[in-house]
């Protein structure tokens, strides 16, 4: 029997905030929707955002989803 592969979900939020004139997490959370703990949260690895908020993001910063968010394959 193969073994299962796992896939993660990385991001690149913070760099994103910090190339829109050093976005702050408030600031963001409040443009998306969300608290700043989520911001927090989704920048840790902690939290997988829901496809809305993926989408909300990504439109905030005027980029394709997969410019923020990357699936990678673990084994």
């Amino acid at each position: 029997m193969a073994a299962r592969e796992r896939a993660e979900l990385t991001n690149q939020i913070r760099r994103f905030r910090f190339e829109h004139d050093e976005m702050t997490q408030q600031m963001l959370a409040s443009h998306v929707g969300v608290t700043r703990q989520t911001i927090i949260a989704l920048e840790s690895g902690k939290y997988s955002p829901s496809l809305a908020l993926a989408l909300r993001i990504a439109k905030t910063f005027d980029v394709p989803v997969e410019e923020i968010f990357q699936l990678t394959d673990e084994s």
